[in-house]
């Protein structure tokens, strides 16, 4: 009767530490989870914030192109062969600042969708996605910006 009485004993603790070694096996994975979540949403957010400094360069140096074609024109304020080209470099400017535009509307719509994401895996593809993304605008920009103050130095020689 000792015998089958310290079995059952035994028995019953295997089966309480096996029930409390899964609830702290879940535990450890929902605090996984989330620690995962948190360093995504933080990725995601630095990836925004990153995004935010580019524009903030882009449009200073838009302004500084703008206000350098701006004085080309008022230094040449008579009728020239270069007014066509200024036209167009105003018109290049423009074209620049709405493709600048279009892309923050983009990539904020971009962050919403990867900010949704309810799958991590998914979610680090998206941002990795992003910042890809992200280097080939930046420079597509550049070569933009390149060649517009490559027409506003040509616009300023003659």
């Amino acid at each position: 009767m000792r015998f089958v009485a310290t079995a059952a004993a035994s028995a019953l603790f295997i089966v309480v530490f096996a029930v409390n070694g899964s609830a702290a096996t879940d535990q450890v994975e929902q605090i996984l989870k989330e620690q995962t979540k948190a360093r995504q949403e933080e990725k995601a957010k630095a990836t925004q914030r990153q995004e935010q400094i580019e524009n903030l360069k882009r449009d200073q140096e838009s302004q500084r192109q703008q206000q350098q074609l701006d004085q080309i024109k008022n230094q040449k304020s008579e009728p020239s062969p270069s007014q066509p080209q200024a036209g167009q470099i105003q018109r290049d400017l423009d074209q620049n600042r709405n493709d600048q535009q279009l892309e923050r509307l983009q990539t904020d719509q971009q962050i919403n969708r990867i900010q949704r994401e309810s799958n991590p895996v998914r979610q680090q593809q998206q941002i990795d996605n992003l910042q890809r993304q992200q280097r080939i605008d930046s420079l597509q920009d550049q070569i933009r910006h390149n060649q517009t103050q490559q027409n506003l130095d040509r616009l300023q020689r003659k």
